[in-house]
């Protein structure tokens, strides 16, 4: 008797299976939990701080969200301008849907300068997080959340699950979504309404891996709402939901128990820091994360140590410069545009970098006096360079990076060509056999 053969599943029920595991993400742009109920005291203070904040309606505001209309949204969706503004048209069920700064900030209710900026200088950012305590590279393209302290790394958790346009990867933050942390904690003045339009703008440019190449179904919420108000006679259809995960209790109990293992925080716990504390906190002026007569602890020098240690020497020019080209990477999400924007630029990555040699620059003029504690030394290919003056009695002498690097390096090339020149000795003597 003949085995039963198993039936296959429609085509299209595949197909359209696949295509929402490629198109869209159901961590993103979820729903917040709050603690209401303030059972995790650890949490009581930050969650109290979001529930009062301009962004608590764009975190906490739920509402079904329609596969197909999400879908035929991105499908058709393109740049225009209209009137002298430009927004993001869509073609819904024959009527057009408009994306916009102004659109999303009064939806989401969060209270935007139609002047701000939707970008923090890098070097505030890196500044506010030492303040913050926080354990990570603060000169890399990305921070894991888990290097922060508990109720620090909540609101950057918050972020990233419900504001920024992560669609993996959810542990880390690149710079741009770091930034809108440190605007929120120092006040500072920020469009979080340009900072998401610039993703779904970004997102224009980007395709899937399906055949299609539509775009991806990012900010659902946010456009479902704002469908909810221009359109609110769509058809829905309660078999047509896609289903956006929302925090719970349970997650926060997860969340805590991870955050308690990996970063060791005080006893007691240090005071929130700026806007967390004092409700009429002002920012602080020209781009600095600090007010001058503040009583905690002044990160600046530290900051200026990190510099040195990192690039193999001190500028204090780079320091206090805005017109840098800091390194820009990929966040390993969907950052892009706004990323490079928010990082702006750092001096001390590429100011610091050629002042150390770390490129094949050199230094031609004599006349270029190194700084105190520095040499002029000349590199195997001949190349005149800067490099820390080592002292007899210094006990704590390190070599800088850049020569590390490039010692590095030049032995992994060598050993490249050695194994090279082996294989391919090797390779020519062989004889043919037939």
């Amino acid at each position: 008797m003949a085995p039963k053969e198993k039936k296959r599943k429609a085509a299209t029920k595949k197909t359209d299976k696949a295509e929402e595991q490629i198109m869209f993400e159901k961590r993103h742009n979820m729903v917040a939990y709050l603690n209401p109920d303030g059972k995790f005291s650890e949490l009581k203070e930050i969650t109290q701080w979001i529930r009062e904040s301009r962004i608590n309606k764009a975190i906490t505001f739920s509402t079904p969200v329609y596969k197909s209309i999400i879908k035929e949204f991105w499908n058709s969706a393109s740049v225009i301008e209209v009137d002298g503004t430009e927004l993001i048209q869509g073609r819904v069920n024959e009527v057009n849907v408009n994306v916009s700064p102004d659109i999303l900030n009064i939806v989401l209710e969060l209270q935007d300068d139609p002047n701000a900026p939707y970008s923090i200088p890098i070097m505030c950012t890196r500044g506010c997080l030492l303040r913050m305590k926080c354990t990570a590279d603060i000169f890399s393209n990305q921070i894991n959340k888990g290097d922060l302290p508990m109720r620090y790394k909540f609101l950057l958790h918050v972020l990233i699950q419900c504001i920024c346009n992560r669609r993996a990867g959810y542990d880390m933050a690149g710079k741009d979504h770091v930034g809108l942390m440190v605007a929120l904690v120092l006040n500072k003045s920020f469009s979080i309404s340009k900072f998401v339009y610039a993703k779904m703008k970004e997102n224009m440019k980007r395709t899937c891996g399906c055949k299609t190449g539509n775009k991806f179904w990012i900010f659902p919420r946010f456009l479902q709402m704002i469908m909810n108000v221009q359109h609110p006679d769509l058809p829905k259809a309660d078999d047509d939901i896609l289903k956006i995960d929302t925090m719970i209790e349970h997650s926060l109990k997860i969340f805590r128990g991870i955050a308690v293992k990996r970063y060791k925080e005080s006893k007691p716990p240090r005071r929130l820091i700026c806007a967390l504390d004092k409700t009429d906190y002002v920012a602080p002026e020209d781009d600095i994360w600090r007010h001058n007569d503040s009583q905690s602890d002044n990160e600046e020098p530290k900051l200026k140590k990190i510099m040195e240690d990192k690039f193999g020497r001190k500028d204090s020019d780079s320091f206090d410069s805005e017109d840098d080209g800091d390194d820009e990477g990929g966040d390993g999400g969907d950052a892009g545009a706004v990323g490079e924007s928010t990082a702006g630029a750092s001096a001390a990555g590429t100011a610091g970098a050629s002042s150390v040699g770390d490129d094949e620059e050199d230094t031609e003029s004599d006349d270029n006096v190194p700084e105190p504690g520095y040499e002029f030394y000349l590199a195997e290919r001949g190349v005149k360079k800067v490099r820390k003056i080592r002292q007899e009695d210094d006990a704590d002498y390190l070599p800088s990076d850049t020569e590390a690097e490039h010692l590095k390096k030049k032995q992994t090339a060598t050993r490249r060509k050695k194994k090279a020149r082996k294989y391919i000795g090797s390779s020519s003597v062989q004889q043919f056999v037939p």
